[in-house]
Parts: structure tokens; C-alpha cells; sequence
């Protein structure tokens, strides 16, 4: 006696169902995204053209003749190399990563 020849069959026809509406489903839901992709670029490309253009080489600032800010902070100390150009050995670094970083003024804290 088989009992499941029953209950298969009363679930072949939902999945078939189910199927057939996937294969609807599906190409409306592309359709659907594509169409949200090209809004979206000419939303994009509206809004881009709204904005103001780039300036033109004759409406820029001047530069000026010299540096106006000149920052040099030592914070790691010495490291110069020999003078004669030749390559240091390990040895002969000293503690340069041990050694605190030392600030030219105390800034408050808060």
C-alpha cells in the first residue's frame, strides 16, 4: 500500500504553480530594476548639469611670488645619515624607536 502517491501529487500542482509564476515574476522584476538603473543616471546627469561649472582658468586666486607657510618640525630627532654615504648597521641606530616625541609647546587639554 502506498501512501505518499497521494500526497505527492497534491503537491506537484502548487509547485507548478509556483514555477509558472516565477517565470512572470522574474522578467517583470528586471524590467522594473532596469528601469530604476536609467531613472537613477538621469536623475544624475540632471543634477550634474544644475550645478555650477568648474572655474575658469582666469577667474582662479593668484599665486603668490613666494612660500607663505613653511612648516619644519623635527619630532623623531636626528637622523642623519654619515657623511661619507655609507649605510648604517643595525648596531649602530641606537633607540630611535624608544626615544619620546617631544612637543615644542604643552597644549592645553580639555
Amino acid at each position: 500500500m502506498d501512501v505518499s502517491n497521494g500526497a505527492l501529487n497534491s503537491l506537484a500542482l502548487p509547485l507548478a504553480v509556483g514555477r509558472d509564476a516565477t517565470e512572470v515574476v522574474m522578467p517583470i522584476v528586471g524590467v522594473v530594476l532596469v528601469a530604476v538603473l536609467i531613472g537613477a543616471v538621469w536623475l544624475g546627469k540632471r543634477r550634474r548639469a544644475e550645478e555650477l561649472p568648474p572655474p575658469r582658468p582666469d577667474e582662479q586666486p593668484p599665486r603668490p611670488d613666494h612660500r607663505t607657510h613653511l612648516e619644519e618640525r623635527n619630532i623623531h630627532g636626528d637622523d642623519s645619515f654619515p657623511a661619507d654615504g655609507r649605510g648604517l648597521w643595525p648596531y649602530e641606530l641606537g633607540d630611535h624607536g624608544n626615544e619620546p616625541i617631544r612637543r615644542d609647546t604643552d597644549e592645553p587639554r580639555d
